[in-house]
């Protein structure tokens, strides 16, 4: 089954790279999002070993930054509640 997901994976990397050549697409949007990334990423690893929120870990994993890229500032505050009220 890993071969099947590992193929998949390749296969839809390989076609998504074949695409954004042919459209020449520019890649400022990519740099954008690596960007963005990275600053969502910073910001919770800063309030995780600042501690500016008091007795609180938020871990760094996928889920948790794709929330604080999608949604900023709310993000942080909407995954600061949900650890508050499941702790």
């Amino acid at each position: 089954m890993k071969t099947v997901w590992a193929a998949m994976l390749i296969g839809s990397s390989a076609l998504l790279i074949w695409i954004l050549i042919r459209n020449k697409m520019p890649f400022s949007w990519l740099k954008g999002f690596v960007l963005h990334l990275i600053a969502a990423a910073g910001v919770l690893y800063i309030l995780n070993y600042s501690g500016w929120i008091a007795d609180m870990y938020i871990p760094l994993n996928p889920i948790t930054i794709g929330t604080v890229f999608v949604l900023g500032v709310p993000g942080i505050a909407l995954l600061t509640g949900l650890q508050m009220t499941v702790m």
